[in-house]
């Protein structure tokens, strides 16, 4: 083979290994890129999957807290309940009381 023939096949094979370079830098770079999309979107479903999973707890604990704060105040009226019945009924003892008291006193002075 003559020597031009040699030269040009090599010129030939440096040009297609130029060409298969440059197509696997071009194709890495592509799958980079579109690795990098998807970890985007990835992060992004992740973050909205969080941020409704917060709210969703979030709506867990407050509806926890009203129910164990109504609860608390049910417990109040019912305890205030007990004590204004007491209460009356120790008032009307007490009426009882002074008016007996009384009633000897106005007996003890006739």
């Amino acid at each position: 083979m003559p020597r031009p023939e040699v030269l040009e096949n090599i010129k030939e094979a440096e040009s297609d290994a130029d060409e298969l370079v440059a197509e696997a830098v071009s194709d890495r770079d592509e799958r980079i890129s579109d690795a990098r999309t998807q970890a985007r979107e990835i992060v992004a479903e992740a973050r909205a999957e969080a941020e409704e999973l917060t709210d969703e707890h979030l709506a867990d604990a407050q509806a926890a807290i009203d129910e164990e704060r109504e609860a608390i105040l049910e417990a109040g009226r019912a305890r205030r309940e007990e004590l204004k019945g007491a209460v009356e009924g120790s008032i009307d003892e007490v009426v009882e009381t002074i008016i007996e008291d009384v009633k000897e006193a106005v007996h003890a002075q006739a």
